[in-house]
């Protein structure tokens, strides 16, 4: 079992006892942060797995060498999946192809399950209308029209129906401890987190991270979503379960302690970019592609700008339901200006 948290993680295909009988892997992205975590817990049957990773033939011959190696000896009997993005339930399916039962939230599987079986092959009319009310610029749009968007089936194992609902305020059992559900909000809905009750372990997925602030976008599915409104909300419903002893087990980069510091911090850091933007808007209008320098102040590169451009969506969608931020009137492109 591993005390220095520090520099150290685990090497592809091998595993670090992080916590008696809790083993912590990585599985390689090829998106930033580079790695998602997962998590394998023993139980007296066999292993509970914490989140898959995506599905590539490198991701499948990393599980492989996983079943060979650490997890040899017993099968894995249940996938807990924290979310539904496709680096956390991309192999979802194949982990139940091998007769894993996945248990996650309602609206998790319900997202996977859509996201999976909605192929499309161009940009959707709603699409293009997200991106032009934003104040994307016209030679971007023209050249996403005619591209085949990245679709969540290309990284992903057909997902079958069937899964085990997980609930806010549930207790459930695995890994010989109990646990709490406790639901975030705002990066993913419904995002699952669990609190052992027998120790002082916390898995966050990405809504406890240490080091980074996930992405809170909003995309043209529900364009009008107050995802930043839900995120500072939930940090604020977990405060009180937060203790500075507990270890978290975060989605992406490495595992820490001091988790209410850093809920606190999280929440700053929101309010700071909600004040940011907030300052530059009583200066005049802007569109939300117009907001990027206030919000992140720095360049946004083409391959970051569609998670750069959801996020700021978010961030303004927030201003506006909290009454800070106006629609100024529109640009000649269509584009909604907006004004504090």
């Amino acid at each position: 079992m591993i005390h220095n948290l520090t520099h150290i993680q685990p090497a592809e295909g091998e595993a670090l006892e992080i916590a008696p009988g809790v083993l912590w892997m990585q599985m390689p992205l090829p998106f930033k942060p580079d790695f998602v975590n997962v998590y394998a817990l023993r139980d007296d049957d066999g292993w509970t797995v914490i989140d898959t990773g995506i599905d590539t033939r490198r991701g499948r011959a990393i599980w492989q060498r996983l079943f060979q190696g650490p997890l040899a000896g017993a099968p894995v009997t249940r996938l807990i999946a924290t979310h539904h993005h496709l680096d956390h339930m991309g192999l979802a399916g194949w982990f139940q192809s091998q007769g894993a039962e996945l248990w996650t939230s309602r609206t998790a599987w319900l997202m996977a399950r859509m996201s999976i079986l909605d192929v499309q092959e161009r940009p959707t009319p709603q699409a293009i209308a997200f991106w032009k009310s934003s104040g994307m610029p016209p030679e971007m749009i023209a050249e996403r029209a005619e591209e085949r968007p990245f679709n969540m089936a290309d990284a992903s194992a057909p997902l079958p129906p069937g899964f085990r609902r997980l609930i806010e305020g549930q207790e459930i059992t695995f890994g010989n401890r109990r646990w709490i559900i406790r639901m975030g909000e705002g990066h993913a809905p419904e995002h699952v987190t669990l609190w052992a009750q027998d120790d002082d372990l916390v898995i966050g997925g990405d809504q406890l991270l240490a080091s980074i602030s996930p992405n809170l976008g909003v995309y043209p599915t529900e364009p009008e979503a107050d995802t930043v409104g839900g995120w500072i909300e939930s940090c604020q419903r977990l405060m009180p379960h937060a203790r500075p002893e507990q270890l978290v087990l975060p989605g992406h980069k490495l595992p820490y302690r001091g988790l209410p510091t850093r809920l606190r911090q999280l929440v700053e850091n929101q309010n700071a970019a909600l004040d940011r933007l907030v300052s530059g808007l009583t200066e005049g209008p802007r569109t939300i592609v117009g907001c990027f320098d206030l919000l992140y102040r720095r360049a946004i590169g083409k391959p970051e700008f569609g998670l750069a451009l959801a996020e700021a969506v978010g961030h303004i969608n927030h201003l506006r339901a909290t009454g800070r931020v106006w629609p100024r009137g529109k640009t000649a492109e269509g584009a909604t200006l907006w004004g504090a």
